[in-house]
C-alpha cells in the first residue's frame, strides 16, 4: 500500500521553492549549493533531498510554477473579453502586478533559465512561448499593420523588454512599486504602437531596415544560439 503525503508536504514545498528562489534570485543558481539551501531553510539536507532529488529540480519547479502563474494570468484578462485597447493594457498591468508579487521567481526565470537540463529546459520555453504569442496577439489585436510590416514579434519583444527588466532598477523600497508603472507602461507601449499603426516603416534606402529584412532577423532568432539567448531572458 503507498504512503499518503503528510498534510504538511505541500506547504513545506511551497516554503522551500519560495526560499531558494529567493537563494537563487540573490546569489545566482550556480553559486547556491544545497547545503546552504538547507541551511537557510533551517532544515537538513535529507529532509531537502526528500523533497527535491537535486538543485535542478528545485530549479524547474520554481521556474514551472511561475510560468504556470503567468498563464493563469494571461486567462484571467482574456476570460474578461474586454475590447483591444483594453485587453492589451489589461496583460501588461495583469502581469507587472504578477512581477511584483513573484519578485524572485521572475529574476530566476530571468537569469537562471540556461541551467536547466534540456528536457525541462524546452518545457520552460514552451511555455514562455505561450504567454509571449498571447501578447503578440493581443498587439496585432490592435495595430493589424503590425502583421504585415513583419513587425509583430520585434514589437512584443520590444514590450518584453521594457517589462521583463524593470526589477533591474526599480528598488523595492523605492517610492514606486511595480502597479505604479504598470499603467505608465501600458500608457507608453500603446501610445507607441499607435504611432507605429499611423506610421508605417519607410521603404529601405542604403541598407535601412526592410519588413523582408525584419524577417530575416527574425528568423535569425529560430537559430540555436539566438533562439537560446532570448529563451534564457524569458523574452521567447
Amino acid at each position: 500500500m503507498a504512503r499518503s503525503r503528510a498534510a504538511t508536504f505541500d506547504a513545506q514545498r511551497d516554503a522551500m521553492l519560495a526560499a531558494a528562489a529567493r537563494r537563487f534570485a540573490e546569489r545566482g543558481y550556480p553559486v547556491a549549493s544545497v547545503a546552504g539551501l538547507a541551511q537557510a531553510l533551517g532544515v537538513s539536507k535529507a529532509l531537502l533531498y526528500h523533497y527535491y532529488r537535486d538543485k535542478e529540480q528545485l530549479l524547474f519547479d520554481i521556474v514551472d510554477r511561475y510560468l504556470d502563474g503567468l498563464l493563469a494570468a494571461v486567462d484571467e484578462v482574456k476570460a474578461r473579453k474586454l475590447p483591444a485597447d483594453a485587453h492589451l493594457r489589461a496583460l501588461i498591468e495583469r502581469l507587472m502586478r504578477a512581477y511584483e508579487h513573484s519578485a524572485a521567481y521572475h529574476r530566476v526565470l530571468v537569469q537562471d533559465v540556461k541551467y536547466l537540463s534540456a528536457p525541462h529546459r524546452n518545457r520552460a520555453r514552451a511555455k514562455q512561448r505561450r504567454v509571449v504569442d498571447a501578447f503578440a496577439d493581443a498587439i496585432v489585436a490592435v495595430a493589424p499593420e503590425l502583421r504585415k510590416a513583419a513587425l509583430a514579434k520585434p514589437v512584443t519583444m520590444v514590450l518584453f523588454g521594457m517589462m521583463n527588466w524593470t526589477f533591474t532598477w526599480l528598488r523595492e523600497d523605492g517610492a514606486l512599486s511595480y502597479s505604479d508603472l504598470a499603467p505608465v507602461v501600458a500608457g507608453i507601449f500603446l501610445g507607441g504602437v499607435r504611432q507605429i499603426k499611423e506610421a508605417r516603416p519607410a521603404r529601405p534606402k542604403n541598407g535601412a531596415l526592410s519588413a523582408g529584412r525584419l524577417r530575416d532577423n527574425h528568423d535569425k532568432t529560430r537559430r540555436p544560439g539566438s533562439r537560446a539567448r532570448l529563451a534564457e531572458a524569458g523574452m521567447v
